[in-house]
This record gives structure tokens, C-alpha cells and sequence, in this order.
């Protein structure tokens, strides 16, 4: 058994420095992000409904997709660029795919239930998650 503290002299060593650990958003980003995101929804859908009702709810619908697609395709929705914040899988750091990212997105209605519970949950939560993001192994952080 060799002794954890003794320097490592083996020629052929090669000591290559780790990148540092990502910076989890804290709550106030990811709620600016989250509100960037709500305006814009919020304007779409507005002008929609100008025309019907059900156009806009169609907008609305439209709008959670696509902004689902860019967070599992690029990390980032509107709302999060602004702000500079990323969501990553947990496991390796990578976007989440079209799928998950789209999944995420309508998982957080149950953020939703008990009022507004999981939205609050990264407020002391280890990993600052919310519900979604615990289904769905993601975690936000912050763009360096």
C-alpha cells in the first residue's frame, strides 16, 4: 500500500489540472430567467389572443415547446441567456436532448402544485433543484 502523501515519482506522471466545478444559480437568477421567459410568453400569447382565444392558448403552448427544445438542445431558454445560466444533466454536464428538455419544461406544473412549493424548493435544496429538475437529473448553473 503506498502512502497517499508521498509526491508521485514516477516519470512518465503527467499532472493535468482539473476545470473548475460549474457554479449552481442561486435562486434570484433562475427566478430573472424564469420572468424573462414569463414576458415573452406572456406578449406572444397576448397578441395571439387578440385574433381568438384559442390562438392563443395555441401560442402559449407553442411558446413552453420551442423554449423546451432550446433547453435541451442548447442549455439555455431566452429567459436564461439574459441572465447567464445553462441547464446540464447532473451526471456529466451536457444538455439534456430535445426530449427532456421539453419534458422538463411541462414537469414543472408540478412545481407549481402546493403553491408554488417546488419554484421555492431551490432555495435550500443541496443542489438548488426544483422538482423538475430532480425527474429529470438537471441542475442550473451559471455561464462563466
Amino acid at each position: 500500500m503506498s502512502n497517499p502523501y508521498q509526491p508521485n515519482l514516477d516519470p512518465n506522471y503527467v499532472y493535468t489540472p482539473q476545470p473548475p466545478a460549474p457554479v449552481l444559480a442561486g435562486w434570484p437568477l433562475r427566478f430573472a430567467s424564469g420572468l424573462v421567459d414569463l414576458v415573452i410568453t406572456a406578449v406572444l400569447a397576448g397578441i395571439a389572443s387578440l385574433a381568438g382565444q384559442a390562438l392563443g392558448y395555441v401560442v402559449e403552448l407553442i411558446v413552453l415547446v420551442v423554449f423546451g427544445f432550446l433547453e435541451g438542445t442548447r442549455g439555455q431558454t431566452p429567459g436564461k441567456m439574459v441572465v447567464g445560466l445553462r441547464t446540464v444533466k447532473l451526471a456529466d454536464g451536457t444538455v439534456l436532448g430535445a426530449g427532456l428538455g421539453i419534458g422538463r419544461r411541462i414537469l414543472h406544473l408540478l412545481d407549481a402544485i402546493a403553491c408554488f412549493i417546488g419554484y421555492l424548493w431551490p432555495l435550500w435544496d443541496e443542489k438548488r433543484q426544483t422538482f423538475a429538475d430532480k425527474l429529470v437529473s438537471s441542475v442550473v448553473i451559471k455561464v462563466q
